[in-house]
């Protein structure tokens, strides 16, 4: 269903799709290299609701779109905090084709 449209055609799909986890390594490429600070970001524990929603097609043009849920102090470690993200693929259409909850470990700006 990904790369044979003879087998797309007869699919569930009715042609050929993305796979799901292309669309999701877009999105995170486009998370990490153009939201994740570099100076601040120490680890990611995973990621939570991960949805593909409508089906990804040849001509298709994605954009993503990232919004922070929850910022929280580490429980355990002062110098750090938890970031919760949701991030978007969104079509032409403006419809949403892929979301997913991102959870990110980072270190905190220290102010006097």
């Amino acid at each position: 269903m990904h790369t044979d449209p003879e087998k797309a055609a007869h699919g569930y799909f009715h042609g050929l799709i993305a796979s799901g986890w292309q669309t999701a390594g877009l999105m995170i490429r486009v998370f990490v290299e153009n939201y994740m600070s570099t100076v601040a970001h120490i680890v990611s524990p995973g990621v939570d609701e991960l949805r593909w929603i409508v089906p990804v097609r040849p001509g298709d043009r994605l954009m993503v779109r990232i919004s922070v849920l929850e910022t929280r102090a580490s429980r355990t470690k002062p110098d750090r905090g938890v970031v919760t993200s949701l991030l978007e693929a969104i079509n032409q259409d403006g419809v949403v084709v892929c979301s997913m909850k991102a959870i990110n470990l980072l270190t905190k700006r220290m102010t006097p």
